[in-house]
């Protein structure tokens, strides 16, 4: 049996700390499937705060970024990786968003590189579920977010009674209860706030009230329910109701945080200009789905923090998982490994574009564009 030689690259996109594979798994990898041998470029795990010697005590061998492209049969990747150090024949393995991004898709194809986009995963399908780095990654989010919300409010988020007086807990308002919204739910609940959430499912609601937190009604959409569990989008009349009903609950709550991403498209605006004018000053605003094209937040900048004139935090929280790599990264290598063990038999990739989550994940494979290879939705 041939062995295959799995190539993690070191990531390139401003501010990314996260690394493919950790070195638990580089060592864990040959064991679920003998044919495997890793290659680690040089630094690739450093950001994470696992160094080199990590890995090659754990039997990886670190190789340079020119080494790697040379004899690397699949590279694992977070993000995209750099198309011109990729090779006819190989396999790339990471998060690429390629239904979203046709020139990358086009360059991988012309490249002869078989492409396995994390992002196209039918979530819905059980055996896809160990592999689902959208949701592994979203947790992690959702997380941090209630975490660095606590940090940003000037205040207690618990319920405290002292001899100088009761101190009122924390009001923070979630919006979208995905699984990013869950976690930041929960968790702000575990640091003491009187936690609600909105989403425009009303199925939403018993997930919600399960975390102990209430669930938002508002009359101005019904119903947002989509196909396969997910939300649909609204009308401009829905949309605009929406933000106006919304706005006066948003003026009640110390902490707002969104999460309502909707890949290749602009996220819906949740929070107006004027709603963030209405809360009181010192409140905080994290926006999880802040991008370039906006966010859930009228004028939240990814990456940026913004003291509105009001005294208002507006936080662009777009990449939060890379502010906890070494959590992140050890999620996502377990995703990794699940995809790898679904994609490779007898020593070798092989590609059967009938098999429904290959069907969702290949992009691109024997220098084609997989058309119906179309993302999924979040």
């Amino acid at each position: 049996m041939a062995t295959l030689k799995i190539g993690v690259v070191k990531e390139t996109a401003p501010g990314e700390r996260r690394v493919a594979l950790t070195p638990d798994a580089a060592r864990r990898l040959p064991d679920a499937d003998a044919s495997f041998s890793v290659l680690i470029e040089t630094g690739a795990g450093a950001a994470a705060r696992f160094p080199d010697r990590a890995y090659s005590d754990d039997g990886a061998e670190v190789v340079s970024a020119a080494d790697l492209a040379a004899r690397a049969d699949i590279v694992l990747a977070v993000g995209p990786p750099e198309v011109s150090s990729l090779r006819s024949g190989q396999t790339v393995i990471g998060t690429l968003y390629a239904a979203n991004n046709p020139d990358l898709a086009d360059a991988l194809a012309a490249r002869g590189v078989t492409a396995v986009d994390f992002a196209g995963l039918p979530r819905t399908l059980s055996a896809a579920q160990s592999m689902d780095a959208l949701t592994s990654q979203d947790n992690v989010a959702g997380y941090a977010a209630a975490v660095l919300a606590a940090h940003s409010y000037e205040g207690f988020f618990p319920l405290l009674v002292t001899a100088a007086g009761t101190i009122p807990p924390a009001r923070v308002l979630v919006l979208g209860t995905g699984v990013a919204g869950l976690q930041a739910i929960g968790t702000a609940r575990r640091l003491g706030a009187v936690v609600s959430g909105y989403d425009i499912r009303p199925e939403a609601r018993a997930e919600v009230n399960s975390l102990g937190a209430t669930f938002l009604e508002l009359g101005a959409v019904t119903s947002g329910s989509g196909e396969g569990g997910y939300a649909r989008a609204l009308t401009e009349d829905e949309q605009h109701d929406q933000q106006n009903e919304l706005a006066d609950h948003i003026t009640k709550q110390d902490v707002v945080i969104t999460t309502a991403r909707v890949p290749g498209r602009r996220p819906p605006l949740l929070v107006t200009g004027a709603a963030l004018k209405g809360m009181r000053p010192g409140s905080v605003v994290i926006d999880i789905a802040a991008s370039e094209h906006g966010g859930n937040v009228e004028g939240s900048q990814p990456g940026e923090t913004i003291v509105t004139e009001s005294g208002i935090t507006v936080i662009g929280a777009n990449n939060l998982p890379t502010t906890m790599p070494g959590a992140a990264s050890t999620a996502y290598s377990r995703n990794i490994i699940a995809m790898l063990r679904h994609l490779v038999r007898d020593g070798r990739v092989v590609i059967d574009l009938d098999d429904p989550i290959q069907a969702g994940v290949v992009v691109t494979h024997a220098g084609e564009v997989v058309s119906h290879a179309t993302g999924s939705s979040t």
